[in-house]
């Protein structure tokens, strides 16, 4: 298991990489769960990684799939190894699939769909897993939609994540969780089948419109690992 942790311009990058982070994501906080930052921003923390970690890039939620293809094609060219994209509210399983196969055949590279702990049913979650094995793409993450709102672990008890996980990555998708995680929700949840972990707010000073900590992004690294340690010494979490 991986921590991403989600980064808003360059300086946030060089803490995030001080910190130790797997995965460097660009997010801009102000603009909702999944809101993109400008081209420029994103070439800067480019520029700081230097290929020495994985970098994504968050699209946000786009308005179709001539929008979606166009920021996914952007940004792989860019330098992004794999792209989150967002479903709008009130789409269709078919528009679903629509606008993730255009993301996936725009990115060239892993696209990863958005679905929401605190939007809809688990019924409309599986909907949008549906549509990502239909579009081929690579996995599916977990997020809150609400960040003024409870986090994915309040939202869903430790049963109905594994529960998810499990389902997902049996139809040969990646698992992904993230939504306003605490470090004791990190150690709670690594090892248990997920690819990576998530997190923005809890890696900064001042929330997440803050700014990465590194002394942060490196307690949250720590508590996953021993909480992995402990598993292998055979206790759970």
């Amino acid at each position: 298991m991986q921590l991403l942790v989600s980064v808003s311009n360059r300086e946030d990058a060089e803490a995030a990489l001080d910190g130790g982070a797997d995965i460097i994501d660009t997010k801009d906080p102000g603009a909702g769960p999944l809101g993109a930052v400008d081209l420029d921003v994103f070439a800067a923390v480019a520029s700081v990684v230097a290929g020495s970690r994985p970098l994504s890039a968050a699209l946000g939620e786009p308005r179709d799939e001539v929008e979606a293809a166009t920021l996914a094609g952007a940004f792989s060219a860019a330098g992004a190894a794999f792209v989150k994209v967002g479903v709008r509210d009130g789409a269709g399983t078919a528009a679903m699939k629509r606008l993730l196969a255009a993301t996936r055949d725009a990115a060239q590279r892993q696209v990863i769909a958005v679905a929401y702990a605190d939007a809809g049913s688990d019924l409309a979650r599986m909907r949008i897993v549906e549509a990502a094995i239909h579009a081929g793409v690579a996995g599916v993450l977990l997020d809150t939609a609400d960040k003024h709102g409870p986090g994915l672990c309040d939202l869903l008890s430790l049963d109905r994540i594994d529960s998810w996980t499990k389902e997902v990555v049996a139809a040969g998708l990646l698992v992904a969780l993230a939504g306003k995680l605490t470090a004791d929700d990190v150690a709670r949840l690594w090892g248990r089948g997920a690819t990576f972990i998530g997190v923005r707010g809890a890696a900064c000073d001042g929330g997440r419109t803050g700014r990465i900590a590194p002394d942060k992004v490196r307690q949250l690294k720590a508590a996953g690992g021993a909480a992995s340690h402990q598993r292998l010494d055979g206790h759970r979490v």
